[in-house]
């Protein structure tokens, strides 16, 4: 079968678009449409996460407000992450929260230990210094449990003599006199006081305690103990008696004195010593009982 003859007057057949079908046959429902255009997503998250790790920065060496850093930051981190691992959403942000956040991370854990430090410096009160009293001076004079000059003063083999005044930034403690046997001064002060157990009797401490700080707080953390020869402590917890002329443990504004016994039981015929801290966290210090 040969082919008819090209004639140049005779218009050439339309031609049909993909699939067969004549464009003008298709129904509108069912002709083919343009690809959709890329969708933008603006990068909502990346700038979340960024604010958080700025705002965690600033607020990480903020005294008083940094713990909200620690929650701030860590949300912008893993926001940071989330936002790389999704897809059609820029980097750049998320890159930069994350560098942010770690960042601020570390400063804040270095300005933390920081205050930390400063609160703990306020806390003890400072450096403890001493103005000791000559033995001649003291109450009960020298001793073999008093103060030896071959040695460093205010430890428990050499310990200050009575009347010497232990002094930080928050607290001046002063121990006054010591009774090794008060036990009838005691038992005479409230009938409610139980006699002492065997072996032991109420030994009776004065003391002067002075308030050094800026504001007014109770000397409930100013501690005068009793270290027996054998090393055992004790305390005003092991007490509960009623003092004669008890120590008034009220609140003292700056420059008042607070005067007043202390009763512990002590074994009897112990030469122990006392130890004196002007502090919750503050050193201590031994001071002698004769």
């Amino acid at each position: 079968m040969s082919t008819p003859p090209f004639d140049p007057q005779q218009p050439p057949a339309p031609q049909q678009p993909a699939g067969g079908y004549p464009a003008a046959g298709i129904p509108p429902q069912f002709a083919p449409t343009a690809p959709a255009a890329p969708v933008d997503r603006k990068p909502t998250m990346g700038i979340v996460a960024l604010a958080l790790a700025v705002v965690g920065f600033i607020l990480a060496v903020i005294p008083g407000v940094m713990v909200v850093a620690w929650v701030l930051l860590p949300v912008a981190f893993i926001l940071a992450l989330v936002t790389l691992f999704l897809k059609d959403q820029k980097k750049g942000l998320a890159i930069a929260a994350l560098i942010v956040s770690v960042v601020g991370t570390i400063v804040g854990l270095i300005a933390t230990l920081v205050v930390t430090a400063i609160a703990i410096n306020e806390a003890t009160g400072g450096n403890i210094t001493v103005a000791p009293v000559t033995s001649a001076d003291s109450t009960g004079g020298s001793s073999s449990g008093g103060p030896d000059a071959s040695g460093d003063l205010g430890t428990r083999e050499n310990p200050y003599p009575l009347g010497s005044a232990i002094s930080n930034d928050e607290w001046t403690v002063a121990v006054n006199s010591f009774t090794a046997d008060a036990t009838d001064q005691v038992l005479a002060e409230n009938p409610y006081n139980e006699k002492p157990a065997d072996g032991t009797a109420y030994g009776l401490i004065n003391v002067s305690i002075t308030r050094n700080g800026e504001d007014a707080q109770s000397p409930l953390f100013v501690s005068v103990e009793y270290v027996t020869s054998g090393g055992n402590v004790v305390s005003t917890t092991d007490s509960g008696v009623v003092a004669p002329d008890a120590l008034d443990w009220n609140e003292l504004y700056p420059g008042a004195t607070a005067t007043g016994n202390i009763v512990l039981p002590i074994p009897v015929g112990d030469d122990g010593v006392l130890r004196v801290s002007p502090g919750i966290l503050a050193d201590e210090v031994f001071v002698a009982t004769r």
